[in-house]
């Protein structure tokens, strides 16, 4: 049933777009879906691509049973995207030798991003990971049992609204009337959403496009949407690649904060298992703050990007685990009541109430 559901999810964008896209296009994207729908068995939100200590993740009914086995067992379930600390947390393997005197090991999960991560979270399929602002916010509406934990510093150029290069659009303000293509509840939509009011537009006078990174690329490098939203790597990865032109980022508009994430059963069991994550995240931010080129080299092996790029990436990128403040939750709050006042929210949310302050 869900094979058939992603078929016909994507068959009917396929439809929506075959009429303004080449012949060639759509064999593209037709190709695009063949290898990405035999690689959604593997990564998906139910089913993400599992690194190490393979098992099948649990379905949403049996949700309880299989949070309680997790939290009985010695096992760790990490939920990671493509790249930030966690990536190099994995790769660098000093979780693992920490948690080995305690008969505990790490199993790692990846997501190609923040919702679909948070989803799995939702289903009791992982106890902790990591995302963007606005994913949470959407979990925490939706019933999600999560806590905030701590996160990133601010980002606000690792996200971006790019254009073609040879594109008659020079700022945000000649995005009226166009199509937009991005993640749907990521963080880039927030930005979307910001640098429209900055420059005296509403949400309602564009055209969104909701779609992942890898379909999204596609009909942006088809000419099917005008821009395309992308944060971090592959906002640096198409720039490169396809000479995008930047039109805005997110300087002066958003946070763009990654935060960390625990399912609340995990936090409440086991403030030491999430003591030691953090612990080891931030020795492996002060590292990595030092080491661009190393961290790129790291990396490019199992991203698929190239050092260059990935060192590109590193270089920009702020390091640091911080404590969840009564800043970043007045930062949280408004980002949530700005996606609700869009009726894109279902209902409000106190971003207080899943947020684990630091005690002063």
């Amino acid at each position: 049933m869900l094979t058939r559901l992603r078929e016909s999810h994507f068959l009917a964008k396929l439809r929506h777009f075959g009429s303004k896209l080449k012949p060639s296009s759509i064999k593209t994207l037709a190709l695009l879906f063949a290898v990405g729908f035999s690689l959604s068995l593997t990564v998906s939100a139910c089913n993400p691509t599992q690194q190490t200590n393979t098992t099948t993740a649990p379905t949403s009914t049996a949700t309880s049973v299989a949070s309680s086995k997790s939290q009985e067992s010695n096992v760790i379930r990490i939920g990671y995207q493509k790249y930030g600390t966690l990536s190099i947390l994995k790769s660098r393997g000093t979780l693992e030798k920490r948690l080995a005197s305690q008969s505990t090991s790490v199993q790692w999960l990846q997501f190609p991003a923040g919702p679909q991560l948070l989803e799995a979270l939702n289903a009791g399929t992982i106890d902790f990971g990591h995302t963007g602002e606005a994913p949470p916010i959407f979990a925490q509406a939706a019933g999600a049992p999560l806590v905030y934990v701590a996160n990133e510093p601010p980002n606000p150029k690792g996200e971006a609204i790019l254009v073609p290069k040879d594109s008659s659009i020079q700022d945000v303000a000649g995005l009226k009337g166009k199509k937009v293509v991005f993640n749907k509840g990521s963080n880039v939509q927030y930005l979307v959403v910001e640098a429209l009011k900055a420059a005296g537009l509403k949400y309602s006078d564009i055209q969104p496009i909701y779609l992942p990174p890898a379909d999204a690329r596609a009909v942006f490098e088809q000419g099917s949407a005008e821009a395309w939203a992308i944060w971090d790597p592959f906002f640096t990865v198409a720039k490169r690649a396809t000479e995008a032109r930047v039109l805005k980022d997110g300087e002066g508009l958003v946070a763009n904060r990654e935060f960390y994430l625990a399912a609340k059963p995990f936090n409440e069991q086991y403030p030491d298992r999430i003591k030691a994550i953090l612990e080891e995240l931030q020795k492996v931010d002060e590292w990595a703050a030092a080491q661009p080129t190393e961290v790129a080299k790291l990396l490019s092996p199992e991203l698929g990007i190239d050092v260059p790029t990935l060192e590109e990436i590193s270089r920009r990128r702020p390091y640091g685990v911080q404590p969840i403040t009564d800043e970043v939750v007045t930062y949280q709050q408004k980002v949530a009541d700005t996606f609700l006042d869009l009726k894109l929210l279902p209902k409000s949310v106190k971003i207080s109430e899943v947020a684990q302050l630091t005690k002063q």
